[in-house]
């Protein structure tokens, strides 16, 4: 099958899982596109040591030592590929009852970031969950710890996930008049992704002509690709003004550009869009 220009969905054996695969099957579906579900394993976890050893490390016990520890990992990688496959075949299943017609898996090791780096150019959208099998569930981190990384690796659409999929009927994006949300505006107006879809548009900040006249600009550009847009300027910040509206006016869909500063900036000062990935619990789709 050819992939390219493919809805790529990153999934691990979590509750989270689902509900990418929902989404990403309604992404693939507007785009007329490829869908690949991706599973990647880690050798760590596969081959990691469950029980104690530590007495039997005599010099007669050596060797029968390590092959019993070597027969363990091969089991151990026999039963962690199985599995996955067979999660894998249970998404691509209901992906077709669906009504998709092309839908493909693969099964990785490695690192993730590294997987999906190599896995992008071929990558048209990227679906995956804000956190994975291995998050805790506190509910003052609602994101996977190696989210922002993932995402400052790739310069693919991605889609993030966080709850059940519905298809989306309201989209929200917000716009702060930076070179990113420009590009971000050009890159939503050309994509079927969001066709037919009523888009609002906001901008937190102060109530100054530069700011109206950007505003102003984005909302023309969606109108002539034939979107059907509305905007509004919202004195305050967007990690307030944005959770808001979404509250108030039941979006169900986000759209923002995402960390256009450096990592380093990110770590003396914070990235708003990872606090803004914490604060809402809808779809967002991340343009950088």
């Amino acid at each position: 099958m050819n992939n390219e220009n493919k809805v790529l969905a990153c999934v691990d054996q979590s509750p989270y899982a689902p509900y990418v695969a929902d989404a990403s099957a309604w992404a693939a579906r507007r785009m007329d596109a490829p869908l690949e579900f991706l599973h990647v394993l880690s050798r760590q976890t596969e081959t990691a040591i469950t029980t104690d050893n530590s007495g039997a490390i005599g010099i007669d016990a050596q060797e029968n030592l390590l092959q019993h520890l070597s027969t363990q990992d091969a089991a151990r990688a026999k039963a962690a590929r199985e599995q996955g496959r067979l999660f894998l075949n249970g998404l691509r299943e209901k992906a077709v009852a669906a009504g998709l017609g092309q839908v493909d898996t693969r099964q990785r090791y490695g690192d993730l970031e590294a997987t999906l780096a190599e896995q992008e150019h071929d990558v048209r959208l990227l679906v995956l969950g804000r956190r994975g099998e291995s998050a805790t569930h506190q509910t003052d981190h609602p994101i996977g710890r190696n989210l922002e990384r993932t995402i400052r690796a790739l310069h693919k659409p991605i889609l993030t996930i966080s709850a059940p999929f519905q298809a989306p009927q309201r989209v929200l994006f917000a716009f702060d008049g930076s070179a990113n949300a420009r590009s971000a505006i050009k890159r939503a107006a050309a994509s079927p992704l969001l066709r037919g879809l009523p888009l609002h548009l906001l901008m937190s900040g102060k109530d100054r002509s530069d700011n109206c006249r950007q505003l102003d600009e984005a909302r023309s550009r969606l109108d002539q690709a034939g979107f059907t847009t509305t905007a509004t300027l919202v004195e305050g910040e967007a990690g307030e003004v944005l959770p808001r509206a979404i509250q108030e006016q039941s979006f169900d869909l986000l759209i923002m550009g995402a960390y256009s500063h450096s990592p380093w900036r990110s770590l003396f000062l914070g990235s708003k869009t990872t606090d803004l990935l914490r604060m809402v619990s809808i779809p967002t789709l991340l343009l950088r």
